[in-house]
């Protein structure tokens, strides 16, 4: 059996968490990842027949039972991932009855995934009734985008539109724009609800005064989407208090969607 530490899942997740971390967006046991892995490449890793615990759920995540996910776990640094991946990181498998987790791996400590693992699960739900390729689930709390939900108005289109007239790229990169919602618990089902719901419309979900939520097909492709929304933020939020000289105008933006062929929320220009 190989050895997991050498796994290129466990090597690309530890060095996004490194990243995220470096870049700001993950201070002290803030954000969390998970995955989802094909069960012929864990089991050249590790031995699946062996669960060293049962962990509790609180949620029904029935559609996903026999699932495997790499997840972050509860009150882990993600600058200390990379370093210790056996206690940061665990592998679980959903159970049959879809309120366990399985662990299969990780949590060495004795601790478990993230609280917001039900949040998570929902996405994960969501996103695979439209994209069969779908795999990440990403939250994290970029600076200058919490910033921006304290100054700016919280309406999506408001919101979406802002960004993609910062920078000519947005529009091409996130073109289903922002779904956004207004401050609600962390940690609890009900948020978890609220940014499925979102998700069915969006890739990236904000919380205001909190972070975002991110998915893809890949670790790249969430971390990809996250970070040209921060990017965009930051430009937004250097500007938004100065004259504006030139700006993104909807015709142009119409420009880049027909240049570059993408499927982007008509509805945002009505």
């Amino acid at each position: 059996m190989k050895n997991i530490l050498d796994a290129p899942f466990i090597k690309e997740i530890c060095e996004i968490t490194d990243n995220m971390y470096r870049l700001g967006w993950d201070e002290r046991n803030g954000g969390n990842i998970s995955c989802s892995l094909n069960e012929c490449v864990v089991k050249e890793y590790i031995d699946i027949t062996k669960v060293i615990r049962t962990i509790p759920i609180n949620f029904d995540a029935k559609e996903l039972s026999g699932k495997y996910f790499i997840v972050t776990g509860t009150g882990e640094y993600f600058r200390q991932i990379s370093a210790n991946p056996e206690n940061g990181l665990g592998i679980i498998r959903i159970s049959a009855d879809g309120y366990h987790a399985e662990l299969v791996w990780g949590y060495k400590k004795g601790g478990k995934f993230t609280s917001e693992l039900p949040s998570h699960l929902m996405a994960h739900m969501t996103r695979l009734k439209i994209d069969p390729e779908h795999r990440v689930v990403m939250h994290s709390h970029p600076t200058n985008l919490l910033a921006m939900t304290q100054v700016h108005t919280l309406d999506e289109k408001e919101f979406t539109k802002s960004l993609w007239k910062t920078i000519t790229e947005c529009i091409v990169v996130f073109p289903d724009g922002i779904g956004v919602l207004p401050w609600m618990l962390c940690g609890t089902n009900e948020i978890g609800v609220a940014t499925a719901n979102k998700m069915k419309q969006y890739r990236l979900v904000v919380w205001a005064l909190h972070g975002i939520y991110g998915v893809g097909s890949s670790i790249d492709e969430a971390f990809g989407l996250i970070e040209t929304v921060e990017k965009a933020a930051e430009l937004y939020l250097k500007t938004a208090h100065l004259p504006k000289l030139n700006t993104i105008t909807d015709e142009q933006l119409m420009e880049v969607v027909k240049g570059f062929k993408v499927d982007y929320k008509k509805e945002f220009f009505k």
